[in-house]
């Protein structure tokens, strides 16, 4: 506004004609475009001074992406975030989110905190019945997993995707993409690809998780070194997992991160005038355990239709399920059976009931 506005109506001579309209109002759409983009363009550095943990990659038509590795409970991460974007002024932001984990961007700092915090059975029934009895039990116990890094560190996630969001509405034309495939998908996968010991297994570490966890190790995940060992041992114990959660997702995370990086269209002034386009500029922010993988699948043809299918539930599957319902089951009537012993016993030991008992007790002697 201040480029095509220069002078307001109050500044105008008095003894000249007054203007009806504005410069703004005669200027078309086209041109509005290439001044907002000149000035972005003026605000993006040729040579950005980016922070270590970001990683570049060009594409075949000269597009630039940024790919910051993060640490999910980092303030450092959400410090390199909004360097990256404000260096860089893109054109695309892709974050590491699904539809379905979209709300924690709207949501402040304390009420993440406090839901982070709270796992109670409506949320196992709602995880159910989005996912089904598998995949929602699993997802409800790695979200206790981000509950005991939560209350461990008192510090909700996901504030580099909160900091990715706000910084990108404040950069000109800049869109803002979902880049992580939908989490149902990725659980059913990850449950279809484990034996059921597998699953009990895991399902016990999960449980029992406990380990008291400081922010110097949260920070020690950006170091690749670390990580590297960290993914060693998890393939070790659970390859199955480590296909579905990390490998799969690499890949997905890699052809979102491509299609951002299409070329940009130039407005134009009129149907006959040549169509223009220009390279364009995307930072992703993602988890640093999946910058190796997009590296590694940069520069090969994706095809996600595979890693999207949710293969039918296994005979382990089936067996695993209807062991669960039979110790939830029996859980519920054991515990019934025992309110229903203790009431008993509850009611017997009453005066009342004791006098009660005892003049039927006399009144049968006597017969």
């Amino acid at each position: 506004q201040a480029a095509a506005d220069p002078m307001s109506s109050s500044e105008a001579p008095e003894d000249g004609p007054k203007e009806t309209s504005s410069v703004s109002q005669n200027i078309s759409d086209a041109d509005a475009f290439k001044i907002l983009l000149e000035m972005k363009m003026k605000k993006r550095q040729k040579k950005p001074t980016l922070p270590s943990t970001v990683t570049e990659l060009d594409t075949e038509d000269g597009s630039k992406v940024y790919v910051v590795g993060t640490a999910h409970f980092s303030d450092s991460s959400k410090k390199d975030v909004v360097k990256t974007i404000q260096e860089v002024q893109p054109d695309v932001v892709v974050v590491e989110l699904c539809q379905y984990r979209v709300s924690m961007l709207k949501m402040d700092e304390k009420t993440l905190l406090k839901e982070a915090k709270e796992i109670n059975l409506e949320k196992l029934q709602q995880a159910i019945k989005q996912n089904g009895v598998m995949s929602g039990l699993m997802q409800m116990l790695l979200l206790k997993v981000s509950a005991h890094i939560t209350e461990q560190l008192g510090m909700a996630p996901g504030g580099e995707f909160r900091e990715a969001f706000k910084e990108a509405s404040k950069v000109p034309f800049c869109k803002f993409h979902l880049g992580d495939r939908p989490i149902p998908v990725t659980f059913k996968r990850a449950i279809a690809a484990l034996s059921f010991w597998q699953k009990v297994k895991l399902a016990w570490g999960l449980c029992f998780l406990s380990d008291p966890i400081s922010k110097d190790d949260v920070e020690k995940c950006k170091q690749k070194d670390l990580l590297e060992q960290m993914m060693a041992e998890m393939i070790g114990e659970f390859p199955d997992l480590h296909r579905t959660i990390v490998s799969e997702r690499d890949i997905y995370l890699t052809y979102m991160l491509k299609q951002a990086a299409k070329q940009i269209e130039l407005p134009r002034a009129s149907e006959t005038e040549p169509r223009k386009y220009i390279p364009a500029v995307v930072v992703g922010v993602v988890g640093m355990g999946h910058v190796p993988g997009i590296e590694k699948n940069w520069n090969s043809d994706l095809n996600i239709q595979e890693i999207m299918s949710v293969p039918p539930p296994s005979a382990s599957s089936k067996i695993f399920k209807f062991v669960i319902k039979a110790t939830v089951f029996g859980l519920m009537g054991y515990g019934c059976y025992r309110i229903g012993q203790r009431t008993v016993q509850f009611i017997l030991s009453m005066p009342a009931a004791q006098s009660y008992l005892q003049k039927l007790t006399e009144i049968k002697s006597q017969h």
